[in-house]
């Protein structure tokens, strides 16, 4: 009887074994690639996704624990660009994993094809934190989300072609939803448009430019320089002047600059999530946009 029983436990391992060396093993750098794969590969994938929701995607600490992650990837996400230069290239060395290194099969970059706003003329560091490339904020205008979406399947179907109609069929479901939602978004955003907002820092572009809103100024005197004494009388007077509401920011950023600013304006400070996972109620890639605009709507009726 126990050696029956050890057969039948060997045999359900080994099935298991199979089972998951059959699913793609999936990294990305960020939960909102994360989300958009899992979308797309649906049960045929398992992914693991490096920064959390709340995390400044340009500082995250390259874990030990990341490299063990991809040593063992099929298909590596990135949302590429400069946003993770500073962590990114170094995890994938580390990894010895030639399967997800760039110009592999199962290397994927979300931003190709994506067209990019603020692309620099020239670099000034005196400017502060300026990307070379453009602003890497790309998946907060939903329409780019197809973008991405459209290089996760390519990339999932590279490295798995035998299920390539699954995941395409993912993805027009996936297109067919984005498509459906932007409609909703706009006509939530609508009575707002052209509405005056400051933003802490410079990362929602794509977002103000899908949705009609007008940043008129940042809390940050320069890209990733702390807000000045300086800057926080500027950004009262604007405030006052154009009747602005609403400050929006991220939740890795400290509100106590905008909070002297409420003191004096009465302003509104809107903690927005910038990526999946933000928030508990953020669980996918639709929600992120659903917490953002309900959130901003409620706030400038």
């Amino acid at each position: 009887m126990k050696i029956k029983n050890i057969a039948l436990l060997l045999a359900a391992t080994v099935i298991a074994n199979l089972s998951y060396a059959a699913t793609i093993r999936v990294v990305t750098t960020t939960q909102d690639t994360r989300s958009i794969t899992e979308l797309i590969g649906g049960n045929k994938v398992d992914v693991f996704a490096i920064a959390t929701g709340y995390q400044n995607p340009h500082f995250v600490d390259p874990k030990p624990s990341y490299i063990i992650k991809l040593s063992s990837a099929d298909m590596y996400v990135t949302l590429g660009l400069d946003l993770e230069a500073g962590w990114s290239p170094s995890l994938l060395t580390s990894s010895r994993n030639t399967k997800i290194q760039r110009g592999s099969d199962g290397y994927v970059d979300a931003s190709v094809g994506v067209a990019l706003l603020q692309v620099p003329s020239s670099i000034n560091r005196a400017e502060g934190d300026i990307h070379i490339f453009g602003n890497p904020h790309y998946w907060l205008d939903p329409e780019n989300g197809k973008i991405i979406a459209r290089n996760i399947a390519t990339g999932l179907e590279r490295v798995s072609p035998e299920n390539k109609a699954y995941f395409e069929a993912n993805l027009k479901t996936f297109n067919e939803q984005i498509d459906s939602r932007i409609k909703a978004w706009s006509a939530a955003m609508a009575p707002f448009k052209g509405t005056k907002i400051i933003a802490y820092h410079n990362e929602w572009v794509y977002f103000e430019t899908r949705f009609g809103l007008h940043i008129v100024d940042f809390m940050e005197p320069k890209p990733g320089i702390p807000p000045t004494p300086s800057q926080l009388v500027k950004i009262i007077k604007e405030v006052k002047e154009n009747n602005i509401k609403i400050i929006i920011t991220s939740p890795y950023f400290s509100t106590a600059s905008s909070d002297v600013v409420s003191k004096q304006t009465g302003v509104k400070t809107l903690t927005m999530a910038t990526s999946v996972g933000a928030f508990d109620s953020v669980k996918n890639y639709y929600d992120l946009f659903d917490y953002d605009i309900k959130m901003i709507t409620a706030a400038l009726k």
